[in-house]
Formats: C-alpha cells, structure tokens, sequence
C-alpha cells in the first residue's frame, strides 16, 4: 500500500533541492543589472516554502516500498517540473503554462527541444537557470535527492533503482547512497574540466558554464540561437564532441577507469563497445556521403562536422554546428536512424539504450543456433554476466513499448496537422530525449509554432522517454495504488 504521507515527505525535500538551485540564478542577474531578480527571488521563495511545508508537515519515516518508491520517481519528475516553470512565467518571458511547462521539462528532461524563438534576447539569469535544469537532470534529480540527504537510509535503493535509466547499472559501492555520491563526484570532475577547456578555447565565463551544463547532461541547450554553429573554433567543436562522447558512456565505466588508471577498462564493457562502434560507423558513412558529394569544405571540416552531428543525435545532446536538413537523404536517413540508438546505461543520455540492442542482437544468434542444434543449451552472456529471462522478457517488452508509444505520438502531431516526416522526428527525438528533428523541427528551428496541445504530447513523451517509460505506466495501473 502507498503512504500518502511517505510520498508528499520525499516531494517536499525535491522541491526544496529545485528552490534552492533556483537562487543560484539571481548571481547573475545582479551581476548584469537584470530586471528579473524579483520574479527569479518570488519564484525560488515559493518553491522552497512549498518544500519545505511538504517536508515538515509530512515527515517520511525510515522505510520506503518498492510502490512509494516509483511514486516517488515519477511523481517527482512531474512535481519539480511544475515548479521549475516559475521562473519563466513570473518573469513574463514565457507568457503561456504550456510553453513554461514544455521548456522545463525539455530542460529537466535534457531533451533540449526549445519553445524560445530567440535566446540570445533573454537574460543571463534565465538561460542559466535553462541549462541548470538540464545539468540537474542529466544525473538525475532522485540520485542527487539520494546522495545529499543523510536520513534516507533503506529508502534510498528503492529511490536509486527506479531512477537509473537502463537495463543494466553497474554498482559502484555495495552502499546506494555512495554509489550516488561517486556518480555524482564523477558528473562534477567531468563537468569542471569541460567548462575549464571552453573557457581556454573561446568561450566566456558564462557560456562556457551554460554549455557545459547542456554538454555533460546530454541536454542540447544553447546560448545561442545558432547553437554550436556560432563558434567557428574547430577545437571547441572538438571539445564538444569528446564530452558529448563520455557523457553517452556509463559514468560507472569512468568512475573505475579513473580509480584502476587502467583506460582498458572501458574496452570490459560490451555496451560501451557497442556505442562506439555504432558511433563509429555512422560518422564514417556520413563522412564518405559529404566528402562524395563537397570537397570544398576539405576531409577535416566534414570529418568534425559529420563526427559532431552524430556523436550528438546517438548521445540525444541535440547540439548542431550545420542544418542536416539540407544534407543528402542518405546522411539524413543515417541522422534519423541514430535518434534510435541512445546513451549507455548509466549515461545521461537517453534514448533505447545499445545494451538494449545488444541483449535482443544476443538472444537471437541464440535462437539461430538452436535451430541447427535444437536441443543445445545456450545461455546468454552480457559481458561477464548472465542474463535471465526475466530481464530479457523485459527489455523486449520496452522496445515494444517504445514503438507503441512511438507510434501514437505521431498520430497525434500528425493530427494536429504535422506532416509525416516533421511528425516522426518529432515524435522520436522527444520520446528518445534527442530535442532537435528533421524538417518542421529541424536543428534551425523550434518548437514555438506547436498548438498547446502538441506541446503537451510532446512534454509527455519526453517524461515517458526520461523514466523509460515503466515508472510512468505503472502508475496508471488501479491496482498499483491499492494494496
């Protein structure tokens, strides 16, 4: 059964870690003589009140179910994106609930997908805010809620299990709550030296911050309504794309490759093998498609371009230094096959998952084998474990549902009178957290032309895709609310 009071305890100290990220914000905007300092102090005072009444009111006890638990998760996504709307609508720049709500959960999401016409005509304090939603969501709010609070105990496996996204998460300590802590450790490492090498290549103090925040959370915000296209310097493209490329990785994988000083550590892991050959592939098609059909541009400039734009659709950062909408079909067809990939287990990145891919590729090799060899026993091995039934039935039963959901979303845009190809790409960048999409939703464009009503499709398809979708059906069960 689900304690009402367990749930609203664990929301209130959600809140309360929004409301207190919201007055990083006001530095800012003091700093650069803002006009939105009142709406930002007005929008954090009411955010951390509401935690903090939540939190008193109802104090959670030291045990947590398996039910509360996905309540939590799910209900904790939904919770602190309705708050995290504040700051655009009390300042007035997002005028629309639909709009704030869209951009917000894009944000926490790190989808990346953007309602904002013109960015670089909103203050610094709110873009900040912008990339700090996506940075806290990159790790995941529930594994900061885990690493900071002390009182969580028992409580924080149930938390931690329903908030990694993947099929499988490496464990880093036998402890959950110090497995969120060196996870989080790791983000903060990552993050200090990304920002430090934009900083020394080009950017400013506060765009190299912002992008970083988008770059490690895999969210695809900008500074600029060009995107990375703005900054011409080959070596901050380059920065980009290797950070990109590590923040798709398993942050276990750079946790220990990091504590053994053993890089071949990375090379143990069949996922991470599996990502890079994917990554791999792909940029080298792209490649010898723009090299066949432009020379002008010389091999390393398509080589950073084609390397960049794929590293960033298979991560779901949804960064973009060219419009690939006016590549050839065959590079576009390989940009809309990559929104299918995603990040590794334990990345920020969103997306099916190449472990997923992997598992199903796995299984079948079996089932070929079993036909020449009908009463062998082959067992299915990931890496140096086995995989049970259970999670393989389960992780088909994702990509089914995935599709499914898929499916609908298209329907509905299309309803709503999309085309097909803008409808489908659409669709699949929301539900994988990529952001950007092919034609009306392209990398130049936006989403502010979208009827509320294919914002709020598009905002749930996002949620769906960040909490991988079981948190979020689950909780449409009847039977799941009873005991």
């Amino acid at each position: 059964m689900i304690r009402a009071a367990v749930v609203l305890g664990n929301l209130g100290r959600l809140i309360l870690i929004v409301g207190i990220a919201m007055l990083s914000c006001l530095g800012w905007s003091l700093a650069y003589h803002e006009d939105v300092s009142v709406p930002i102090l007005q929008a954090a005072a009411l955010t951390i009140g509401c935690g903090l009444l939540l939190k008193y009111v109802f104090p959670s006890p030291d045990s947590i179910n398996f039910k509360e638990g996905f309540a939590v998760v799910s209900l904790g996504w939904v919770v602190v994106s309705i708050f995290g709307t504040l700051p655009y609508l009390f300042s007035g720049y997002l005028l629309s609930f639909a709009d704030a709500w869209f951009e917000t959960v894009s944000g926490f999401t790190t989808t990346g997908a953007t309602v904002v016409k013109d960015v670089e005509s909103w203050p610094r304090s709110l873009l900040f805010w912008r990339s700090l939603t996506q940075w806290l969501g990159g790790m995941g709010i529930i594994a900061l809620f885990v690493a900071v609070i002390n009182s969580l105990g028992s409580r924080a496996k149930q938390l931690f299990k329903a908030e990694v996204p993947g099929p499988i998460s490496d464990s880093i300590s036998p402890r959950i709550r110090e497995t969120a802590r060196k996870l989080w450790f790791t983000y903060l490492i990552l993050s200090f030296l990304c920002a430090l090498l934009l900083y020394l290549f080009g950017m400013d103090s506060f765009d190299a911050l912002c992008h970083t925040f988008a770059t490690m959370a895999t969210g695809g915000f900008s500074t600029k309504n060009t995107s990375i296209a703005f900054y011409s310097s080959p070596l901050i493209q380059w920065t980009l794309i290797v950070f990109m490329f590590m923040a798709g990785a398993n942050f276990a994988l750079h946790y220990f490759a990091f504590k053994q000083r053993n890089p071949l550590t990375y090379l143990k892991n069949p996922e991470f093998k599996l990502y890079s050959l994917i990554i791999f592939i792909a940029s080298l098609l792209v490649f010898l498609n723009l090299n066949k059909l432009s020379s002008f541009s010389g091999w390393e400039a398509h080589l950073r371009s084609s390397l960049f734009q794929i590293v960033s659709i298979v991560t779901t950062t949804g960064y973009a230094t060219v419009d690939y909408n006016q590549w050839s079909s065959f590079a576009t067809a390989v940009i809309l096959l990559m929104m299918f990939v995603g990040g590794c287990s334990g990345s920020t990145g969103g997306g099916i998952k190449p472990g997923r891919y992997l598992m199903i590729l796995l299984r079948t090799n079996i089932e070929l084998k079993k036909m020449v060899h009908p009463k062998a026993v082959f067992p299915l091995r990931f890496g140096q474990r086995f995989i049970k039934e259970d999670l393989l039935t389960n992780v088909l039963q994702f990509f089914f549902l995935y599709m499914i959901i898929l499916a609908f979303g298209m329907l509905a845009l299309t309803g709503l009178g999309l085309d097909i190809l803008s409808s489908f790409s659409a669709a699949a960048a929301c539900l994988g957290n990529v952001g950007p999409g092919l034609g009306m939703v392209g990398p130049t464009q936006h989403f502010a032309f979208l009827p509320d009503a294919g914002k709020y499709v598009l905002s749930s398809l996002m949620l769906i895709g960040r909490l991988e979708i079981y948190p979020i059906l689950v909780m449409l069960i009847p039977a799941f609310w009873k005991e």
